[in-house]
């Protein structure tokens, strides 16, 4: 019996896609740069069944890429376009939230429920779960864990990996590991959980998550400013932080180029303030006591600003839909920016104090490479995550000969200078087969070793997403 029928016997024929009408979304990212081959696409129900696809693609030796989302941006979530053609693993219908314990603060759910559904099933409750990026409306909590995926809140509750309690995971012989548990303390050697946190997908399947949950924010002050510069920016957040505290909850820069093509390209977007001073930053606070006490605090704190000049305009929410508009315009950089051309997407991360300095020697890098190269920035900045993107309009693209080359130069030269500030080239986008070069590159060679080590303990046919992550060790 061939690898295609035994799975239809595993898990039903209509859960095994193989038509190309079937697989063309699953087998190109979602921006059209990466595409490859597949088998099948297969969509199991539960995780026996997802234990029944792994074994039976280890006895047939085939290639197993688990998909969520497919929103990744390194090329991470769809199959190679040389080697053997893999088996894609989709939990799409398996989105089930099995349990919320409001008094413990978590939420159990299978990996393939989306990241917008778990915050609102979180909310119901009265709890936030608070990762929050743009893609949440069609990311899946698998694809966010497998690449402990950012966002706009790690500024005040970390990563994915901070917010993981307990995992499922379906391992390479199809065992199952059951380790949900909701503890904040379990001392008992190795945590295992963080092995697959970040390991996308090459190291086993996660099927099931228990999340940390939080107290639900009922009050917001949210501030739009205008501002000359990255420096600028960093007093800014500095003096945020002295006079607001832990209220703190995001603080997310961008230049001029970034928030004109969101308004040129993404209909019902405008800028929340009239002047510009060439840089933008979206304050937030967010607490449970009174809204006044909030909107008093990002009042007082920005007319101190304004009198050490660090202010070129201001704007605070008056209402939740000025909120949501300010949100809006944060959330439609990635739709804008593969609207409006090319963009070379950077993911480093610098210390704090190292932000300007980054975005002044990267530009030049870039534009030793490309003179007056365009270069949009937006940032993370209260985590020091700069998505520095050098920007190509489609006729400059098409124009530009070897682009691979290209891209690979000024890649380089953009993450020579986040090494050089003792930085790194991937912050919340992960590796996926994009970045491999920059793992063998930038990773020292004691590390590697270890991150091989294991891949061979838990992977050791190399079936698990081959070719991501991990470069050769040759």
């Amino acid at each position: 019996m061939g690898l295609i029928e035994e799975l239809a016997g595993l898990i039903g024929a209509e859960a095994v896609l193989t038509a190309p009408a079937d697989l063309e979304g699953a087998t190109e990212d979602w921006r059209g740069r990466y595409r490859g081959t597949a088998l099948c696409l297969v969509r199991p129900a539960n995780t026996e069944e997802v234990a029944a696809v792994v074994r039976c693609c280890r006895d047939h030796g085939v290639p197993i890429l688990p998909q969520g989302g497919n929103t990744s941006l390194c090329g991470g979530a769809v199959p190679p376009s040389d080697g053997p053609a893999p088996v894609i693993l989709s939990l799409t219908r398996m989105r089930t939230i099995r349990a919320i314990d409001p008094v413990n603060n978590t939420i159990e759910v299978e990996a393939g429920a989306i990241l917008a559904t778990v915050q609102e099933a979180a909310a119901e409750a009265g709890r936030l779960y608070p990762v929050s990026l743009g893609a949440e409306g069609s990311c899946q909590i698998g694809g966010t864990i497998a690449t402990n995926a950012g966002g706009t809140s790690v500024l005040r509750y970390g990563n994915t990996r901070d917010n993981v309690l307990g995992l499922e995971v379906v391992l390479a012989d199809g065992t199952v590991w059951n380790g949900l548990y909701g503890l904040r303390k379990n001392n008992t050697g190795y945590d295992l959980k963080h092995l697959f946190i970040g390991s996308e997908g090459t190291l086993g399947v996660v099927t099931a998550a228990v999340l940390k949950l939080h107290p639900l924010p009922k009050r917001h002050a949210t501030a739009w400013v205008s501002l000359s510069s990255p420096i600028a920016a960093l007093q800014l957040l500095t003096m945020v932080q002295e006079s607001c505290g832990s209220r703190l909850s995001a603080f997310e820069l961008m230049n001029q180029l970034q928030l004109d093509l969101v308004i040129r390209h993404v209909p019902g977007r405008r800028s929340p303030v009239e002047t510009s001073g060439g840089w933008h930053v979206l304050i937030e606070l967010a607490d449970s006591g009174d809204a006044d006490d909030l909107d008093a605090a990002m009042q007082a704190m920005l007319e101190r600003a304004y009198g050490d000049e660090l202010l070129v305009d201001a704007t605070i929410a008056a209402s939740e839909a000025q909120r949501n508009a300010m949100w809006d315009v944060r959330h439609s950089v990635s739709e804008a920016n593969k609207k409006g051309g090319v963009g070379l997407t950077t993911d480093c991360a610098v210390p704090l104090s190292a932000v300007p300095a980054f975005i002044e020697a990267a530009t030049a890098a870039v534009r030793a490479v490309v003179p007056d190269l365009p270069v949009i920035i937006v940032a993370h900045m209260g985590d020091g995550n700069v998505h520095f993107i050098p920007f190509f309009s489609f006729d400059a693209w098409r124009a530009a000969g070897d682009t691979d080359a290209l891209a690979a130069t000024i890649r380089k030269a953009v993450n020579d200078e986040a090494a050089r500030l003792k930085g790194t080239f991937s912050a919340e986008h992960g590796v996926g087969g994009v970045l491999v070069p920059e793992m063998a590159r930038y990773k020292p060679a004691a590390e590697l070793t270890l991150m091989r080590a294991v891949k061979q303990a838990l992977d050791p046919q190399g079936l698990f997403n081959p070719g991501r992550l991990l470069p050769p060790a040759s």
